[in-house]
């Protein structure tokens, strides 16, 4: 089953979408928050979240749809009447089942959605489960049959622009209620750890989780939840998907860790153009090396490198130096010509 978000459409063959969550309050609209937005959609985000905890915040979701094209999506908990009211700026609402309140409020978000053509995400969380489901021994089995509790809702308004999540910060919980769920229904499922933790061990954590899903061809748009910025979610995201083969327009960025022999600075230099490297739309291999042992030699696959040698920054291609330069004009050649690429 497809279903339409914005400009982004989930399930059946189509990519898996990169998404992730906006982490300022949204009290209003700066041009460092628009050149944010940019940076988000350059980095491969297709789908933003925002929160959205009172009607307070409705007038700066209507700002933010007129500075970017990416699908947002509000997401409503306590309150559905918020979620009724901010269907005319928003691709997508997402609601909790476990704290969304009475059916006849989840029907009314369904018919409103059905009316503005707007996709409702499902999102099912281990640690706020509806209030019946909350004693089930087998967690992912309740969260599966919260997830029908709503299913069954749309039969007689005949709406199936649906996505569903299952998240849970328990790595075999999350990867069960998922496979439960995909094993039932066609419809697109976002898949994700919640709470996975600071970036490190949110990573591990993340990539143990959902690395299996993806074998299964389980998820149709994804999350890594990282309390990090929403910059390396994307990033974080990308990289997976790439490494299971599900995306072909990702470079891959290799860098030595740093030693006495270095003679260019790795860490410094990713630092400052990190970002940059990443808004890459291609399958390229990217080598920053500390030296030039593990320079043009150890990296001679890679598309474009760059790396220390005496006093001088060798720039080099395929294991071939192009360039000699100066230190300080080391990131701005070597970003022109990996434009040239």
């Amino acid at each position: 089953m497809e279903v339409k978000v914005g400009k982004v459409t989930l399930g059946g063959l189509n990519p898996i979408a990169v998404q992730t969550m906006w982490d300022k309050p949204l009290y209003r609209i700066t041009d460092a928050t628009v050149r944010r937005f940019k940076l988000l959609e350059e980095l491969g985000c297709s789908i933003l979240r925002l929160a959205l905890p009172g009607e307070k915040d409705l007038y700066t979701f209507q700002k933010i749809r007129k500075i970017t094209d990416v699908a947002l999506v509000a997401d409503i908990h306590f309150d559905y009447s918020l979620a009724l009211k901010a269907m005319p700026w928003v691709d997508k609402i997402r609601i909790n089942p476990g704290n969304i309140g009475a059916s006849w409020k989840v029907r009314e978000v369904f018919k409103a959605a059905k009316d503005y053509g707007v996709a409702i995400r499902i999102g099912v969380n281990a640690g706020s489960l509806p209030v019946e489901l909350r004693k089930t021994e087998d967690t992912a089995l309740a969260m599966l049959r919260a997830a029908e509790k709503e299913l069954s809702l749309i039969k007689e308004i005949d709406f199936t622009q649906l996505i569903f999540s299952l998240k849970s910060s328990d790595i075999e919980i999350t990867q069960r209620a998922n496979i439960l769920f995909a094993e039932k229904y066609n419809f697109p499922l976002h898949i994700g750890l919640t709470e996975a933790g600071p970036i490190v061990p949110g990573l591990i954590k993340s990539t143990l989780a959902l690395g299996p899903l993806l074998d299964r061809r389980i998820g149709s748009t994804i999350r890594i939840s990282l309390s990090a910025k929403p910059e390396y979610e994307i990033i974080a995201a990308r990289q997976l998907l790439k490494s299971k083969g599900l995306s072909e327009k990702t470079p891959t960025i290799i860098s030595c860790p740093t030693c006495a022999r270095a003679g260019f600075k790795v860490m410094e230099f990713l630092k400052q153009h990190e970002l940059d490297l990443y808004k890459i739309k291609k399958n390229i291999t990217i080598a920053v090396m500390g030296c030039t042992v593990n320079g043009p030699e150890e990296a001679k696959h890679a598309d474009i490198g760059i790396t220390g040698a005496g006093n001088s920054v060798i720039i080099f291609k395929k294991g071939e130096i192009l360039q000699k330069v100066k230190p300080e004009n080391a990131g701005k050649v070597f970003l022109e010509l990996l434009e040239s690429l």
